[in-house]
């Protein structure tokens, strides 16, 4: 039987997918005022960052926390000390992609600190009194459910012998024919 004989044959079938994707930056400001005013800063760091990520809308939802760790200077630089403080936060991620034949009944999300939160600059502020923190950090966030999917079929199944079907590639079975330019460079 000729190729020309058989019929295409599409079936949908449903399989869990990546159904949305989003990510975003961003760098924000905190103020920490510590018992002492502070004469310089010796160090700043962000440990203890935990968080979950629930769907919200139209984009995922990123619930966390961190603690602000700044190690300073008072007293004209004669005494040190740890100024400490827990950050709470709330992120909404908005998907930049959604499948619109997915099934919301089945929707599971997940999130990946892709930059954890950095201390990128530590300052005393005017007032002298308390120190200005600037953090940067960075998310990126799956939605996977179930969708539909259509595929071609196979008329004489997977296990025959039959060559009809064929997908080989050519006679002498070499790459002469294909067109480079349309060859994904990163392979």
């Amino acid at each position: 039987m000729a190729i020309a004989d058989k019929r295409l044959q599409c079936r949908e079938i449903i399989t869990k997918a990546v159904c949305g994707k989003g990510r975003k930056f961003q760098a924000v400001s905190h103020t920490v005022t510590p018992p002492h005013h502070p004469t310089s800063i010796l160090g700043a760091w962000i440990i203890n960052h935990q968080y979950e990520s629930v769907k919200s809308g139209d984009g995922i939802e990123v619930i966390g926390s961190y603690d602000i760790n700044i190690w300073y200077s008072y007293s004209k630089n004669s005494q040190t000390d740890v100024a400490k403080e827990t950050i709470s936060y709330v992120e909404l991620i908005p998907l930049s992609y959604v499948d619109p034949k997915h099934r919301a009944s089945t929707e599971e999300v997940s999130a990946e600190a892709t930059q954890e939160p950095n201390c990128v600059e530590a300052t005393i502020t005017a007032s002298g009194s308390s120190v200005s923190i600037r953090v940067e950090r960075e998310f990126a966030v799956e939605m996977i459910a179930e969708t539909k999917v259509c595929v071609a079929v196979c008329p004489g199944g997977c296990d025959h012998d039959d060559k009809d079907g064929d997908f080989s590639l050519g006679e002498d079975g070499d790459f002469e024919d294909l067109d480079s330019d349309l060859l994904d460079d990163e392979l």
